[in-house]
């Protein structure tokens, strides 16, 4: 498995993507003309020379190099907010008190707000269920920390997710059927369709602007907020070992929570490192005759090169890492375009969430 930036030859398969992921995916919707427009985006900004943030998105391919198959997508919003409002509900507590009657009474509302304008944002990640595998889903979320770890100019100090919250195969909303009820008559495909296209008028328009009494929503509305789509939960998990956190904001159509991290608190951003590479020119592509100092066998790590429009990234075991060097095999260094003397960035996965990486089955489908 190899992580590359998107090209316009993955159109077809993006589509595809697009697709099979489904209602509430809003970063990638289908339609392959909106696709192709995000896929040019990507390019261009893997090719600008970047000194701060602007409206930069780069969208990440999960390749099986071996057959060619897309596994999966992964994508960075350099400055969420940039291009239209980017908006979400305010989980808050008030509390209304008589002191002549000796009454008082706290309850919860939402408030539409934009306070993450100008974070950067991971999105877009999805595993295809039939190519989940080890590390796959690890690889998709992680990688991105490394490029911005790398390439800390391009991203805000801060870093948010939307997680994708609770709908049923048929793309029905527990929480925007009570808004479709009684604010917004439109379906659930058709406001998540408009976002994913760009077209966010409507939201000022037609969506509630005042707080919303949450003890006045159905109980199946009240279920969902804050929580998870079951395919996002994996993803979510990974997240919250990186040191993400949710503190009560939420999407405006599904509620699923958004969690937030500092690029700098983000733990594989700590965790990894940038090593001079040595490549093993007597080495017959096994990797046997390497010795594992910091690493085991079991314990591969994740290794990127440090370019933009020719970033590559994988996870392996056939490596040998001494302090400020990694020592590779010719076809790993092929592979990830290395020459000695480049500069790597590397991860131990086992340092960055070891609850997840003693787990060596299959991994889940992943949806963000």
């Amino acid at each position: 498995m190899i992580i590359r930036p998107i090209t316009d030859t993955d159109l077809d398969t993006l589509s595809q993507i697009a697709e099979e992921s489904g209602p509430g995916f809003t970063s990638l919707m289908p339609n392959r003309n909106a696709l192709a427009r995000k896929i040019a985006h990507s390019m261009a900004s893997f090719e600008r020379r970047v000194t701060c943030p602007g409206d930069e998105h780069y969208l990440f391919v999960l390749e099986d190099e071996s057959t060619g198959d897309i596994l999966g997508t992964s994508g960075i919003e350099a400055n969420a907010g940039h291009t239209r409002p980017l908006y979400h509900f305010r989980r808050n507590t008030v509390t209304h008190h008589s002191r002549d009657l000796g009454l008082r009474r706290s309850v919860e509302i939402l408030t539409r707000c934009n306070h993450y304008t100008g974070y950067s944002e991971i999105c877009s990640l999805y595993l295809r269920p039939e190519f989940r595998r080890a590390h796959a889903g690890k690889l998709l979320s992680r990688v991105r920390f490394l490029f911005m770890a790398q390439h800390p100019e391009r991203f805000s100090h801060k870093v948010i997710a939307e997680m994708r919250g609770v709908s049923n195969a048929a793309g029905q909303s527990p929480f925007w059927n009570w808004l479709n009820a009684h604010f917004v008559d439109l379906e659930f495909g058709r406001a998540t369709h408009l976002v994913g296209s760009g077209n966010t008028e409507f939201i000022d328009e037609l969506m509630p602007s005042h707080p919303l009494y949450t003890c006045l929503m159905s109980k199946e509305a009240r279920a969902v907020l804050s929580q998870v789509h079951e395919n996002t939960r994996p993803a979510l998990r990974i997240l919250q070992a990186e040191g993400f956190q949710h503190k009560g904001l939420i999407d405006l159509f599904d509620a699923g929570p958004t969690v937030e991290c500092a690029l700098a608190d983000i733990g594989s951003v700590r965790s990894s490192s940038a090593c001079a590479i040595r490549i093993d020119k007597a080495d017959t592509g096994t990797g046997n005759g390497y010795e594992h100092n910091r690493y085991q066998l079991d314990q591969p790590i994740l290794i990127a090169n440090t370019g933009t429009t020719d970033f590559r990234a994988t996870v392996t075991s056939e490596v040998s890492v001494q302090p400020g060097k990694v020592t590779v095999p010719p076809a790993l260094a092929d592979k990830l375009r290395l020459s000695n003397g480049n500069l790597a960035r590397i991860l131990p996965l086992s340092q960055s969430a070891p609850s997840q990486t003693r787990n060596t089955a299959p991994e889940l489908s992943y949806a963000y």
